[in-house]
């Protein structure tokens, strides 16, 4: 999706693109809610996880629980 939002009418063609029967009533809320997730997304892609770990480092079970740390 570019930096401009997702119209009714593109969220319609999208869906019948993936195969979704989208009922015409829908095509609005849809592409509000793309809109919103793209927004989030673009905040989330914003932040810099330099420091963290990637997800294959954490073993559920070793994490310490200390309120202190």
């Amino acid at each position: 999706m570019s930096a401009v939002e997702l119209t009714p009418p593109e969220a319609a063609r999208w869906a019948a693109r993936a195969g979704l029967d989208l009922p015409a009533e829908r095509h609005a809320a849809v592409a509000a809610v793309a809109n919103h997730i793209h927004s989030v997304v673009s905040v989330l892609r914003e932040l810099d996880f330099a420091d963290a770990p990637p997800a294959a480092a954490y073993h559920a079970g070793q994490e310490k629980h200390d309120a202190a740390a």
